[in-house]
């Protein structure tokens, strides 16, 4: 089993390798509709959620979503717009710390979740620029397939 520490590890190197040359909207648009279409083919109950900046540029709810996920989406997106990483990143750096997001960084559950599902949309020589969020599977799931789905898109060997 993997310790937390290489956990951490393997997920600050997913952000360094997953990184676009350039984010338009069209890219939001085809990468969100990608993501759809293997949600829907994997008969998957998930919300995809894409922001720039503050700006929602691509939404889609399948099937079996309700309201709730579209909030779990605003929750882990005010995280990774805070510490600029993965929100399953800061989950486990919490777990690590023995803490949590209130008691360390003096912010709200109910606004902020560490949970899995929300990456950083990080442009090459430039930085974070907005989320990527998958809402709908257990939180290492929602990672997972939103993670693997972007190295698949990106070219991106496993």
């Amino acid at each position: 089993m993997e310790s937390l520490q290489d956990l951490l590890a393997k997920l600050k190197r997913e952000e360094e390798l997953i990184q676009f040359d350039q984010f338009t909207n069209r890219t939001a648009f085809e990468v969100g509709s990608m993501l759809v279409e293997e949600a829907y083919k994997r008969g998957l109950t998930i919300t995809v959620d894409i922001c720039r900046g503050e700006q929602q540029i691509f939404h889609h709810a399948l099937p079996g979503t309700s309201k709730d996920n579209d909030e779990w989406i605003k929750r882990k997106n005010r995280v990774v717009t805070r510490f600029l990483h993965s929100s399953y990143y800061m989950g486990v750096y919490y777990k690590i710390k023995n803490t949590n997001i209130q008691e360390k960084s003096q912010l709200d559950p109910a606004q902020y979740a560490p949970h899995g599902g929300a990456f950083p949309i990080i442009i090459r020589n430039v930085g974070v620029v907005g989320t990527m969020t998958v809402s709908g599977l257990p939180q290492i799931e929602d990672h997972e397939f939103l993670v693997n789905m972007l190295k698949q898109i990106l070219n991106i060997e496993p």
